[in-house]
């Protein structure tokens, strides 16, 4: 088995679970026995281009030029079994697709968010869940509203390659969706349920779970959706050092509430932006891992690196949340502060007894033993598929 894993890397600077994830199931899938051929770009890279590729830099969405011919190129070299796409904007280009298929290449893509719909991909702008492109031929209130990187022209370009690229994601041979709610937006948006399978992400084993700390870790981009004000709303309605500590771990345009709670309070302590290592350990140090996003957030990194640890989630009941966290490995609840402040104290009390099935729901449906099996099922499903066809 061959395969092309296609990903547009998200910028460094804002560290992206989805980044972690293709990176882990390219290791997963090697170690498989699985031969893997990465066609990434990287956001980061866009400042260091060519002059007359940054002059075409704003139709890369829809056609990526530089990046068809380099693929068409690994492809005709490579002759591999499957593309496996993941994000493609900017600088790859649904167009992969086409150039796949052009050569009898099948794609599958694992759908990490809304865009097939929504330009920016959230379902969420101006601190509230919105659908109103959902539907529409051209998604113009995101013209309207700036919701692809706060620019109106940026989302016209947006807006524009989603309706154009309509006819491509339909043509897609297989769509790996992380929940059910993601094959219910892929259904909605004119998919097949015969081209959509369920599959969740896989992370790697880090090994038997350390003692459990005390407290909270909160550890996410700090921008509005992700709730970091909605959880500071509920911590204060609890006295001072009554929970135990929160630690708050990311960075974002929200940095300035958290600056504010730890210089408020003696309970709260913001440890600025972690990399991996600094993760793990803010991690091992607390009890519960709180994850508090207020927009339908389609499978967080951060509670599946939880799970793994042995630590029990605090989640709002949102987006893939509710499956990840199940009925055993933690607590669920609506994306208020009154519901959150409710349930603080009760995570709080029973952190040590629920910490056991965090670990074993991770072991049960989350371990790459498991899930990466099915992955390679799936190539293998859609390539003898293919060579039926073709025969």
């Amino acid at each position: 088995m061959k395969v092309v894993v296609a990903h547009n890397r998200y910028r460094e600077a804002m560290p992206s679970g989805e980044n972690v994830i293709v990176d882990t199931e390219i290791a997963q899938l090697r170690a498989a026995g699985v031969e893997v051929l990465p066609f990434q770009r990287s956001s980061d890279s866009i400042g260091e281009l060519p002059l007359a590729e940054k002059a075409l830099l704003p139709l890369s969405p829809i056609y990526g030029r530089a990046a068809q011919r380099d693929l068409a190129a690994l492809l005709e070299a490579e002759r591999p079994d499957v593309l496996h796409l993941h994000n493609p904007y900017p600088l790859l280009s649904p167009w992969v697709v086409r150039t796949a298929h052009a050569r009898g290449v099948p794609v599958i893509q694992t759908v990490h968010n809304y865009r097939q719909v929504c330009s920016s991909g959230l379902y969420f702008r101006d601190g509230h869940n919105c659908q109103d492109c959902r539907g529409k031929l051209v998604g113009w209130p995101a013209v309207k509203h700036r919701c692809y990187r706060g620019s109106a022209a940026q989302s016209a370009l947006m807006a524009t390659t989603l309706a154009v690229h309509r006819p491509t994601w339909r043509s897609v041979d297989r769509f790996i969706a992380l929940t059910d709610r993601i094959a219910a937006h892929l259904r909605d948006y004119g998919i097949p349920d015969e081209h959509i399978v369920v599959k969740p992400n896989a992370l790697p084993d880090p090994g038997e779970p350390t003692v459990l700390g005390e407290g909270f870790l909160y550890g996410a981009r700090l921008s509005p959706e992700k709730g970091l004000g909605v959880l500071l709303e509920a911590w204060r309605q609890h006295p001072d050092g009554s929970l135990g500590t929160l630690r708050i771990a990311g960075d974002g345009e929200l940095r300035p509430l958290a600056e504010q709670a730890a210089a408020e309070r003696t309970d709260v302590v913001y440890l600025g932006l972690l990399d991996r290592d600094g993760i793990r350990a803010a991690r091992d140090q607390a009890a519960v891992v709180v994850a508090t996003p207020t927009w339908n957030d389609t499978l967080p990194t951060v509670i599946l690196e939880a799970l793994a640890a042995g630590r029990p989630v605090l989640g709002t009941d949102v987006g893939g949340i509710p499956y990840l966290v199940g009925d055993e490995a933690g607590w669920v609840v609506p994306p208020r502060a009154d519901a959150l402040a409710a349930a603080l104290p009760i995570a709080r009390d029973q952190a040590r007894a629920v910490a056991p099935a965090a670990r074993a729901r991770y072991l049960r449906d989350f371990h790459p033993d498991v899930l990466t099996g099915r992955l390679i099922d799936i190539y293998t499903g859609l390539t003898a598929n293919s060579d039926h066809l073709r025969g």
